[in-house]
């Protein structure tokens, strides 16, 4: 688990193909001073397990299968692509963003940014089982990072990134038509659910209060 808080910007050393999937390098300076074999560590948002650490080149390493290859951008990495990188959280971390599982939903495109002042605007396409999980002002992980959408509609949800969020992610050097990858508020999910099961008068109830506040839509 995670808080979509990016500890630390990666540069991607290598990325070596196997017939069953990838074994991705990662040049690391931070994260890899307290990282252990079996770590997990989001890379871009997918939730990588540590499988080599080199200390003395500062280069942290991971298998990814061929599923995470298929689901996420992961696949188009290239070395020197800077990646964002974050921790598993701990019982002590600061929940600072929202909780992230790690487990990447799909991917959306970058349909349009615009300098606004110091901030981004950046509005994404997104496919429709992303979007139907996104409310206005909910949460999303976009690459690993947790963002507030400001904007919502039928195909693509806004983004307004601060300076600071810019500087110390990879969405500063992002460029219109460039894939993201993409994880949905699991709050939102466990309400669906739930939702789904009610029955009598009072679920029902709840059910409108939900709507009210913008959780579940007509």
């Amino acid at each position: 688990m995670f808080t979509g808080i990016i500890i630390e910007l990666g540069k991607v050393y290598g990325i070596r193909k196997l017939s069953s999937g990838a074994t991705l390098s990662i040049i690391s300076k931070e994260i890899i001073k307290d990282a252990c074999l079996g770590d997990s560590i989001s890379v871009n948002g997918a939730c990588l397990t540590v499988c080599e650490i080199d200390k003395s080149k500062g280069i942290l390493s991971f298998d990814v299968s061929y599923e995470t290859l298929n689901k996420t951008t992961l696949g188009e990495l290239k070395k020197g692509d800077l990646v964002n990188l974050e921790p598993a959280l701990t019982l002590n971390t600061r929940l600072g963003g929202h909780l992230v599982s790690g487990h990447v939903e799909g991917v959306g495109k970058i349909k349009q940014i615009e300098q606004k002042g110091d901030y981004l605007q950046i509005d994404i396409e997104a496919p429709l089982e992303i979007l139907k999980y996104c409310i206005k002002k909910g949460s999303i992980a976009v690459d690993g990072i947790s963002l507030t959408i400001s904007e919502l509609s039928s195909s693509f949800f806004t983004l307004v990134i601060i300076p600071h969020t810019a500087k110390m992610t990879t969405l500063g050097t992002k460029k219109v038509g460039d894939r993201v990858n993409l994880e949905t508020d699991i709050i939102a999910k466990y309400v669906e659910k739930f939702v789904s099961q009610m029955t009598d008068s009072s679920d029902n109830r709840l059910l409108e209060k939900l709507k009210s506040y913008g959780f579940i839509k007509e």
